[in-house]
């Protein structure tokens, strides 16, 4: 794999950087520690101007090439999950309940890696913009950096992403143009009855009755309201009521979360799901309150951007470990929002097959830092020439 000589060179610095983000997680829109962080070394790099705040505690670091030219944007999530580690690693998470499970400290230090590459060399004409963003995992980030301004306040033209994947060997990258990432919409119906004692059920309004009910019904979205080719997933995850066996309680809970590549698809599930929900609730004698907190755009990479970023991960780690026409996933990510308003790509990088994402061992592979670092340094250099 023909990663950059100067970037092969800082791969101790970088799993340095690494291991230490690792070891500090930080969850949603609350990354402060960790945007110090990369500010720090933004400022060590000579990167020519750093804005911290954007989204709450994202950071975009501008580096100017040799010349005028476009400006190219480049993404790395910061945020860590809500859940324990259990990799046993020197660097493991040392706040309890929180661990990089998903690779964001990778993907900043590649993105990290990269910077350092370019404010040295500047072999390009124009500028990149280097977004390290917060809030990915809550969906929060990318919609918070564009209602700051993102695109129009530091000019961006373009914009590309990198997500490591434990699912492809080392140095294999996987995309696709067109959606790539599903939209996904989670939901929360609270139902409301009136509580009484289980051996007199006709003196109460059953909420949990009514849930059984309801979730039955919310099965019948996709086998009966979508074509099989509407590759839609509606998934009830949570249902929560009740306390004692001998009461009926109050209330009732379901929680879950819809997804398709489609807005339409999308649309149509949660007229159905309300539907339903109203409809039962009055045939139960109950009320029902329907709300959500994530309600994310497909992921849909621009087809003359993928067609780059392919050229550029042939470039790096050659034609063999390079699939192009990857099959649409079915996971999230909230830079579907930054790809509506620019052109650009998602694309994933194998760190070698062990443990996924979301797990409580997964660990980032350092080995793929480099890589990472070197496609996002040539992709610059490539989109931005110099004559």
């Amino acid at each position: 794999m023909p990663v950059l000589n100067s970037i092969a060179e800082m791969e101790a610095e970088m799993k340095g950087w690494r291991r230490h983000l690792h070891a500090h997680p930080e969850l949603g829109l609350d990354c402060h520690e960790t945007a110090a962080f990369v500010a720090a070394r933004l400022k060590d790099f000579g990167v020519d101007e750093i804005h911290e705040g954007v989204g709450k505690t994202g950071v975009v670091g501008l580096i100017r090439g040799r010349g005028k030219g476009r400006t190219i944007g480049l993404r790395a999530d910061m945020d860590a999950l809500p859940m324990p580690e259990t990799t046993g690693a020197d660097h493991a998470s040392t706040v309890a309940g929180r661990m990089h499970a998903c690779g964001h400290d990778g993907h900043t230090t590649m993105l990290l890696g990269a910077a350092k590459y370019l404010a040295e060399t500047r072999n390009f004409a124009g500028t990149v913009a280097l977004v390290f963003q917060p809030g990915e995992e809550t969906g929060e980030g990318g919609p918070a950096m564009l209602s700051d301004g993102l695109m129009d306040r530091f000019g961006i033209d373009e914009i590309y992403a990198l997500h490591i994947s434990p699912k492809h060997e080392l140095g294999t990258f996987v995309t696709a143009p067109g959606p790539f990432m599903a939209a996904v919409s989670d939901f929360d119906i609270r139902i409301r009855g009136r509580g009484g004692h289980a051996s007199r059920p006709e003196e109460s309004r059953d909420p949990v009755a009514a849930a059984l009910m309801i979730g039955s019904g919310l099965q019948t979205i996709v086998a009966r309201n979508a074509a099989a080719r509407d590759q839609l997933v509606f998934s009830i995850t949570q249902i929560h009521a009740g306390s004692a066996h001998n009461v009926i309680p109050a209330e009732a809970y379901i929680g879950g979360t819809i997804r398709s590549y489609r807005p339409e698809m999308q649309d149509l599930a949660k007229r159905r799901l309300r539907e339903i929900c109203e409809g039962c609730a009055a045939a139960m004698g109950v009320s029902v309150e329907i709300g959500g907190q994530i309600d994310l755009a497909p992921t849909v990479n621009d087809e003359a951007a993928t067609r780059f970023a392919l050229s550029v991960a042939r470039e790096v780690s050659g034609e063999g470990r390079v699939i192009g026409n990857h099959p649409p996933l079915m996971g999230s990510e909230d830079f579907g929002a930054m790809l509506a308003e620019r052109p650009g790509a998602m694309v994933f990088l194998g760190q070698g097959v062990g443990p996924g994402v979301h797990e409580t061992d997964f660990d980032f592979n350092d080995a793929a830092a480099p890589i990472g670092a070197s496609y996002f340094s040539r992709l610059v250099e490539k989109a931005l020439p110099i004559g």
